[in-house]
Parts: C-alpha cells; sequence; structure tokens
C-alpha cells in the first residue's frame, strides 16, 4: 500500500481502521470470542511498523539510516504506556472503557500525520515480482529470525511479565503492570541508542554483542526466579539489550533492500512477532509441565545463543558486498563506500 497509494496516505487509512477496531471493542465486545475478534482485527496496528521504516528512511542518507529507524521503532513505547495505563483505567472505568479512550488518543497521532508528514523523495517503485522479491532471499530470513528475538522478545515478554510478576511474586496486578513499565521503558530509549551506535561500527557487531547479552540475562532470570529485585533488575538490562539489537537491526535493512525498504520491513516485523507471539504459551507450557518458568526462560536463552551463532556464519558471506559497500564503521575504506553510496 505505501508504494501504490503513497506512505502517508497508507498510515492514514492504517489508523483509520485501528480506530474502528478499537470502537468495535468499545461499543460491541462483550464475550470473550469477541475479544479475540477484536485482538485480530487490532493486528493492523502491525502495519505501522513498516509504514514508519519506509516513511522514514526515505529522507536520510546510509549513515544516518540507523539514527532515523531507531527513532521510528522507539515508537513501540506505546506498548509500554498501555501496560501502566490500561489496568488502572480498566478498574475505574471498566475494562470497554479503555479502548474508547485508546480510540480517542489515537486521534492525535493522525492529526499529526495529516498536517506534519511529508512523501520521501526515495520513491519505492518496483514492479510486484521485483518488490516481493525479498521474501525469498536467505539475507531476509537471516534478520527475521534475529529480530524474532529483539521485536519478537519484546513483544512476548511484554505480554507475559504481568502474569508472571502476578503468579511469581504475588504482585497485584495493577503493580505487575506498573514493573512490567519500568523493565520496558528502557527498550524504547535503548532502540535510539542501538541505531546511532550501528551507524558508527556497523550492525552486525552491535547486534553480535545483543544477542549475547540478551541470552545471558534470559539465563539469569530463570536463576533468580525467587527475587523481585533481581529479576527486575535483569529484565531492565534485558529490554535495553533489546531495544539496541532492533535498532541496529533496522539500520542494515534500508541498507540491504534500499528500493524495497516497506516489504523487507514489513516481513521481517511479521515474522518477527509471530515469534514473539508464541512465547507467553511457551512460558505457560513450562510452568505447567515442569512446575518452573526456569526452563521457559533457559530455552529461550539457548535459542537466542543459537541465532547468534547463525548470524556470525551469515555474515562471512557479506564482506565485500552490500555490507562492505554501505556501512559506516571504523575502516576508512568502509567510509569511503558510504561517502559513494550518498553522491
Amino acid at each position: 500500500m505505501s508504494q501504490y497509494i503513497g506512505r502517508k496516505n497508507a498510515a492514514l487509512l492504517e489508523m483509520a481502521l485501528i480506530v474502528l477496531a478499537l470502537a468495535y471493542g468499545y461499543l460491541f465486545v462483550d464475550t470473550y470470542g469477541e475479544v479475540l475478534a477484536m485482538g485480530v482485527l487490532l493486528g493492523i496496528a502491525g502495519a505501522s511498523f513498516a509504514v514508519a521504516l519506509s516513511l522514514g528512511s526515505g529522507w536520510y542518507p546510509p549513515h544516518m539510516k540507523g539514527l532515523a529507524m531507531g527513532i521510528a521503532g522507539a515508537g513501540n513505547a506505546g506498548t509500554v504506556l498501555a501496560t501502566l495505563f490500561a489496568p488502572p483505567l480498566a478498574a475505574r472505568f471498566g475494562w470497554s472503557a479503555v479502548y474508547g479512550i485508546a480510540a480517542i488518543t489515537m486521534l492525535l497521532p493522525m492529526t499529526v500525520m495529516l498536517l506534519a508528514a511529508r512523501e520521501p523523495p526515495e520513491r519505492e517503485r518496483q514492479s510486484l515480482r521485483a518488490h516481493l522479491g525479498c521474501l525469498f532471499e536467505a539475507d531476509g530470513w537471516t534478520f527475521s529470525f534475529v529480530y524474532v528475538i529483539t521485536a519478537g522478545g519484546f513483544i512476548g515478554i511484554v505480554s507475559f511479565l504481568p502474569t508472571y510478576f502476578h503468579d511469581q511474586f504475588q504482585v497485584s496486578k495493577v503493580a505487575a503492570g506498573q514493573l512490567t513499565m519500568l523493565a520496558t521503558i528502557m527498550s524504547a530509549v535503548a532502540r535510539i541508542g542501538g541505531g546511532y551506535v550501528a551507524d558508527r561500527i556497523g550492525g552486525v557487531s552491535v547486534l553480535s554483542g545483543v544477542l549475547l547479552l540478551v541470552s545471558v540475562t534470559l539465563a539469569a532470570c530463570g536463576i533468580a526466579g525467587n527475587s523481585l529485585l533481581a529479576t527486575t533488575l535483569l529484565l531492565i538490562v534485558y529490554f535495553a539489550a533489546l531495544g539496541f539489537g532492533s535498532g541496529a537491526l533496522f539500520q542494515l535493512v534500508p541498507l540491504r533492500w534500499p528500493t524495497t525498504t516497506a516489504v523487507a520491513g514489513s516481513m521481517i516485523g511479521e515474522i518477527g512477532t509471530l515469534g514473539g507471539g508464541a512465547i507467553p504459551n511457551f512460558m505457560g507450557h513450562s510452568k505447567q509441565l515442569t512446575g518452573t518458568f526456569a526452563w521457559g526462560f533457559a530455552t529461550c536463552a539457548l535459542v537466542t545463543a543459537g541465532m547468534l551463532v547463525m548470524l556470525r556464519i551469515v555474515q562471512r558471506g557479506w564482506n565485500g558486498s552490500w555490507a562492505a559497500a554501505r556501512i559506516p564503521n571504523s575502516r576508512p575504506g568502509l567510509r569511503a563506500g558510504v561517502q559513494l553510496q550518498d553522491r
């Protein structure tokens, strides 16, 4: 849609559909099945990520795309705000009123988009076949699997944490939401930093460090299951690492697919989100089958370590290709490549 009707128009259409989904939740949802149907409709919100990537990256040269994508990606702070405000609003006004309030607040970003956004000069005009080509490239799947850890981990653990804090440490549901907000707010801030650092030392280097740190903190969370303080501090580090990793990954996407950023970003975002959506279910099975969440954390840590090994193997084939030509780092030869690309 971004390609055929313009990125600004696609964003406005998507926002309008979100408002309709929220209005449906406020006016018509009364049963569990209807809640699930509304959840499906709210999945439309995921399209905002692809539009934001395409809209933002088109205005910046290669050596600034990481910072631009980090700022765009910091919009996942909306998840933090929902976690913070939804439980007390539901307790005060009723759970259905939360969706009505959210529908009203959506009018603010719609107004900003309508009045302030401009279509970037970098156009994504491709045939349908060329536009979808990235779906069949190995690099696209590599980034998608890494994104399962960074953004998927964010979505999955954020969804799981209120239940975890409540069941594991017997805190109230409102307090569980507040602790989740405290841990996750670091992700939005760190995402900007991740894109900025990736612009300077390269996204692959940042992602390697991030995956190692994520694996260690997940394993530590499983061990620290009896301490609320230790778990919260570890989760703050974990979410900061996820934000850094997501910012670094999407520094690479517009460089790897400069003319099909929207579709590449959509694919990576979709698979990452699907992977993250399985985490709460997986952690629940860990508790049910073993009596503890620790094995769930340990398994996630092992999967993350596997992704790190995969990334290091695959990136060897990038030397001398698009990565060496476009990603700036400390070596003068690569910086020269970026300058030629800008010209």
